[in-house]
């Protein structure tokens, strides 16, 4: 859900911050004082191209920012964790920066990313209804997906592209061996040889470290020796070892000790140096004595070690990669092993596709039957929008077996009788597609999709008791969603729950443009100007008056 939105130096707006609510919103305002920027500056926020001249007058650059609220938004969430871009538990915020020269910068959760991200996440969360702006009920992906979930078919639809990508891999599996049988043949060949050196070699990684290790004290063990026996002889073995200068030390103390105490600590601290000196001492006698001087054992561990080497030069990879390279030629070998028999791999193709064709015949099915209550639905709901004699239709056309299986959906739509359905995608009036948009939304709101809907427009070249029934689909689909409408129509106006109004004025020989909350005294206002025009009476007021105690 839409939470916030803030606003600077953007067209005529100096500085805004705006809060949402839950349900059905409405903005209204004069003709000319600015509603369209705030569906513009939202639209920057989702991501849409960046176009020079929308800074304000003298300052170098506009800054639009969004906050939503997304803890039951789990493709969201899904989408943010994925992309590393995390923010707080449950909240979003998008922020995008555009320069006076046309430059523009765009931030998810206060991360640089690319517009395109910006323009991925916010196909999430807002469709914006109004002409010429983007919004995913004109992608036919999109349409497919609301046909699937309003008839159920959501699950089984995931199910024929799992049964599609397994087919399609066996019969390209296939096709691949017919035409590559003898070089297959001479490859799994090879990686027989290949797996079988790598597997009578055993090497591990952690083996690695240890030969080397092993190699060097073997390599250096008369050296070892001849230094741990220096040691010893300066340590303790010798006439002037240290030990036998400290016992001298520490003989001389005690006798000292004997006539001030005060050298009780120095005698301990001595004491205990003593004693961990003996201990180093008898730790490097036990040390020489073990040294391995075994020739045979040095020539066993650089046999093994040159082995590895040349295993590693003979199939260019790092000595650490071997036993990871062994994997990767066994399972190799096991996809080649599968497909060597081509009679079998075949049946496994059949066998594939025959699953697949069985799913895709039901889920076309049951797409044949949700579309039949769609058009029934969304054509009735046009009728009371002003669209009479007007039409919908899930067109539903046969193609090659795919993923989204055996059919590509279609919405088709005529705006009034005599006309021909057309693609949704084709609606040439604003007004039109967002009313059309609006019936198809309010139909399928209960069956998922996204979280908040601006609409823009959708009470162009409508009035009287239809505007009203605009109002009250906006309301009801406010229950299921978030709704914000921009209208010039009082009898809509009147039916939302929360309202905007947009006003303009000159400050310091500038024009800037201000959107506020209204209450319920203002509100009245508000509703009484839309009815009466530039003046207002007593009679407008109690007319607003009305309208909105009927809301």
């Amino acid at each position: 859900m839409l939470q916030s939105l803030s606003i600077r130096d953007f067209v005529i707006v100096s500085k805004l911050d705006l809060e949402f609510q839950p349900g059905f919103t409405v903005l209204t305002g004069e003709t000319g004082a600015g509603k369209s920027i705030l569906i513009d500056a939202l639209s920057l926020a989702l991501g849409a191209r960046g176009e020079g001249g929308v800074t304000r007058v003298g300052c170098d650059k506009a800054e639009i920012s969004v906050m939503f609220d997304i803890v039951r938004h789990t493709e969201v969430r899904a989408w943010l964790q994925q992309s590393e871009l995390e923010g707080d538990s449950g909240e979003l915020v998008l922020r995008r920066v555009v320069y006076a020269d046309g430059r523009s910068r765009a931030f998810i959760n206060g991360t640089p990313v690319t517009v395109q991200q910006l323009k991925d996440i916010g196909e999430m969360l807002v469709d914006i209804y109004s002409q010429n702006a983007h919004h995913s009920l004109l992608k036919l992906a999109t349409q497919r997906q609301i046909l699937d979930e309003f008839g159920g078919l959501a699950a089984v639809a995931g199910e024929v592209a799992v049964k599609y990508r397994h087919w399609h891999h066996l019969h390209e599996l296939r096709l691949s061996l017919e035409k590559n049988a003898a070089a297959y043949a001479d490859e799994l060949a090879g990686l027989r040889d290949d797996t079988r050196e790598l597997s009578q070699l055993a090497f591990v990684a952690a083996e690695w470290d240890e030969l080397q290790q092993e190699h060097t004290r073997l390599s250096n063990g008369a050296e070892l020796i001849k230094n741990g026996e220096a040691c010893l002889e300066l340590l303790s073995e010798g006439d002037l070892s240290a030990l036998s200068q400290l016992a001298h030390i520490q003989h001389k103390l005690q006798t000292m000790h004997e006539y001030d105490a005060s050298l009780t600590e120095a005698l301990e601290t001595l004491d205990s140096g003593m004693i961990q000196l003996q201990e180093a001492s008898r730790s490097i006698s036990r040390y020489v004595q073990h040294v391995d001087l075994d020739p045979s054992r040095l020539n066993e561990v650089e046999a093994r070690i040159q082995a590895i080497h040349a295993a590693a030069r003979k199939y260019r990879v790092a000595v650490e990669d071997l036993p990871d390279l062994l994997l990767t030629f066994q399972a190799r070998m096991a996809e080649l092993a599968e497909v060597e028999d081509s009679k079998a791999l075949a049946e496994q193709e059949a066998q594939a596709f025959s699953e697949y064709t069985q799913l895709a015949e039901k889920l076309s099915a049951g797409r044949k039957r949700a579309a039949a209550t769609l058009h029934e639905k969304i054509t009735a709901e046009m009728q009371r929008l002003s669209l009479s004699g007007g039409k919908f239709v899930v067109e539903l056309s046969p193609q090659p077996p795919g993923a989204n299986g055996l059919e590509q959906v279609e919405f088709m739509v005529a705006g009034h009788a005599g006309v021909l359905p057309r693609p949704l995608n084709k609606v040439a009036s604003g007004g039109e597609l967002s009313r059309i948009s609006l019936a198809i939304r309010v139909v399928t709101a209960q069956q998922g999709g996204v979280p908040t809907m601006i609409f823009d427009e959708v009470d162009v070249g409508i009035g009287g008791g239809v505007a009203e029934v605009v109002g009250n689909l906006l309301k009801q689909l406010g229950v299921e969603r978030q709704v914000l409408v921009i209208t010039h129509l009082p009898q809509v106006a009147a039916l939302g729950q929360h309202h905007l109004r947009v006003s303009k004025a000159l400050v310091n020989e500038q024009t800037l443009s201000n959107i506020e909350q209204l209450d319920d005294g203002q509100r009245i206002e508000e509703i009484a100007r839309m009815l009466g025009g530039l003046e207002i009476t007593d009679t407008t007021r109690k007319h607003a008056t009305e309208m909105l105690g009927f809301a």
